[in-house]
């Protein structure tokens, strides 16, 4: 045969396969959860396990916006995947195992699940080795696409939906990095911000003030790609706050329907694991079964073969107890949650939306997610005011004026009628004396915190107010030695006169260490005390 007439058959066929596929009568491989029937059409595996899982897959898409979320979704609930097997002498053959992020993937991507048939997903080439490569071809370029061929798992446009989630998904990856899906971290506009300056997406950065993590969005495309500077850096702790009260303005009329809303998804969320896990139980109790039919059926001489049978079916036993233990644990835990927790949050969003959307115990993920439902992007522009360009869900757009906040050095800075307090407190009173004032009038420190002895004095060195020693000094106030001296007494004598009221004296710290005003102009006479006991008598005069 010459090679024309090969090449006249390898049109033909291919021609037959493009006329098939026109038609949509084309039988291809179907993906798991899939298969044809003996009339030719496509429909759901009769399997319900099946078909329960890969609807959960969808409607856990649905409420969490990322593949990678579905999975672990998956991987917490202890839930398996199926598989069947394309080769081997077990082909055909269904298989449990874990769920993977590209079987996921697979599956929200495959046009079939929508009720679809495709034909031209991919193109087939030679390359220089010989070998055959596939490149995927872009939507657009799909030659056929007949919409509603058969029996799906979701509509079409659910699945145009999720299409457009996974290409915004994909933007999160990759040099461009231009969005992604809502991820851990309390940056409420993370994906969503744009530099107002250069127009590219801002990062975030996460920084640690008074032990908690607080966002800064910035922009770094220039210094990543040129080597450049950082274009500008915005406070995210203000901007959330802004972004969160416009959020609870946009939302409260709607807070109801939200309610409503959140409460048929707890409720069919709950209803479809609660089902899987049925179905998984009645699986497990029906191989138990089946491996005891198998042993009751040998030979009870054939030890061989008895032995092998006997020891699956225990195993099988095992299995499907355990298989019934957790779903009773589970379902208990479902229960209580229903119960307790999800009716108590149900009733609080439809009472007090704020509140519920300010509780600590929601995680960011959650806000970020209701926060994408009415707000596409905002645009930010850091100058002597932040202003934020908020573009909402439809095209109305709202404009916020932030004020920047204060630098930390200001926020730390004693405020002047403080220092003015202090300086005039020091004429009286020592550093322990003013910490105690200060806090009965009501001052407090940058932190909240009341006054200390320790603060006072740091403020007083801080600002060079003069201490209480020093100004005490500046009168002629003296010590107890100095006095001493200058009266010819001794020291003993100067306390005993002051505990007598003879002399007054002023404490200027906290230690109990204190000046005595002095004596000038006075001169004193000391009277003759006998060996009767009696104190000598002191007078006082004026010095001639």
């Amino acid at each position: 045969m010459s090679e024309a007439e090969l090449h006249i058959l390898k049109a033909r066929m291919r021609g037959g396969v493009l006329n098939k596929a026109r038609r949509g009568d084309l039988m291809m491989g179907p993906p798991i959860g899939l298969i044809y029937q003996e009339d030719g059409t496509l429909a759901p595996d009769p399997d319900a396990e099946v078909q329960a899982v890969l609807r959960l897959v969808f409607e856990s898409f649905h409420r969490t916006g990322s593949a990678l979320q579905t999975v672990r979704y998956f991987l917490d609930q202890g839930m398996r995947f199926p598989r069947r097997l394309r080769s081997g002498p077990d082909k055909g053959e269904l298989m449990w195992t874990k769920p993977q992020h590209s079987r996921i993937l697979q599956i929200l991507h495959h046009p079939r699940y929508a009720g679809a048939f495709v034909y031209g997903r991919t193109h087939s080439y030679r390359q220089p080795n010989g070998k055959v490569g596939q490149l995927k071809v872009a939507r657009q370029a799909w030659p056929f696409v007949i919409r509603d061929a058969h029996h799906g798992y979701i509509s079409w446009e659910q699945f145009e939906t999720n299409q457009k989630r996974l290409a915004e998904n994909s933007l999160g990856f990759g040099g461009e990095r231009r969005g992604g899906p809502a991820r851990e971290g309390p940056a409420l506009l993370q994906g969503r911000v744009l530099c107002g300056l250069c127009g590219e997406r801002m990062g975030v950065q996460y920084e640690r003030q008074h032990g908690e993590s607080v966002p800064i969005y910035l922009c770094q495309q220039e210094s990543v790609r040129r080597g450049g500077r950082t274009c500008q850096r915005v406070p995210g702790k203000v901007v959330d706050a802004a972004i969160s009260e416009l959020l609870l303005e946009l939302m409260t009329p709607l807070t109801l329907e939200v309610a409503l809303t959140i409460q048929e998804e707890v409720a069919a969320r709950v209803a479809e694991t609660d089902l899987l896990r049925r179905q998984q139980v009645e699986r497990a109790g029906y191989e138990a079964e089946l491996a005891r039919r198998r042993y009751m059926k040998t030979d009870p001489e054939h030890r061989l073969v008895a032995d092998v049978l006997e020891a699956e079916w225990n195993e099988k036993l095992r299995r499907s107890q355990a298989a019934q233990a957790e779903y009773e644990r589970q379902s208990q835990e479902q229960r209580l949650l229903i119960d307790q927790d999800a009716r108590a949050k149900i009733l609080a969003i439809a009472a007090d939306f704020p509140r519920v959307w300010n509780d600590p115990r929601i995680e960011p993920k959650e806000r970020k997610r209701m926060l994408r439902v009415l707000i596409a992007d905002v645009t930010l522009v850091k100058a002597e005011m932040i202003t934020a360009q908020v573009r909402l869900r439809g095209g109305a757009t709202r404009t916020l004026s932030i004020k920047r906040p204060v630098p930390i050095a200001q926020v730390r800075k004693v405020k002047a009628e403080i220092v003015r307090e202090i300086d005039a407190l020091l004429d009286q009173y020592g550093d322990r004396e003013i910490a105690e004032l200060l806090n009965e009038r009501g001052y407090r420190t940058w932190e909240a915190k009341p006054y200390t002895l320790k603060k006072v004095a740091f403020i007083r060195r801080a600002y060079g107010l003069t201490s209480r020693y020093s100004r005490l000094r500046a009168k002629g106030y003296r010590t107890a030695r100095e006095l001493s001296a200058q009266l010819e007494i001794t020291a003993t004598t100067v306390h005993v006169w002051e505990r007598q009221g003879m002399l007054r004296k002023h404490h200027y710290d906290s230690k109990n260490r204190c000046l005595y005003e002095p004596l000038e102009g006075v001169r004193i006479l000391k009277g003759k005390g006998g060996r009767d006991g009696h104190q000598p008598t002191i007078i006082f005069r004026p010095s001639a």
